[in-house]
């Protein structure tokens, strides 16, 4: 199983967008400072995930949320 996550900075408010195969993990090492990207957000909540039986839907839809329409979407379920 394959996902999309969204995670939100308690730190900064900024919101992060990426995609992983054991979802668990992938948070624990957002948090734990492994990934550049997001080392100056921690700590990160999970607030968005989604399920998906291959690893190419799961990255077609992480470009999505990166693109334009995709972050008004994630706008639309934050509020």
């Amino acid at each position: 199983m394959f996902y999309v996550y969204v995670l939100r900075s308690s730190k900064t408010g900024r919101r992060y967008v990426g995609s992983c195969e054991n979802l668990g993990d992938r948070v624990r090492r957002h948090n734990a400072g492994h990934s550049k990207a997001t080392r100056h957000g921690i700590p990160w909540i999970l607030v968005h995930s989604e399920s998906f039986s291959n690893r190419a839907y799961a990255a077609r839809k992480e470009r999505y949320y990166k693109s334009g329409r995709g972050r008004d979407e994630l706008n639309r379920l934050d509020s």
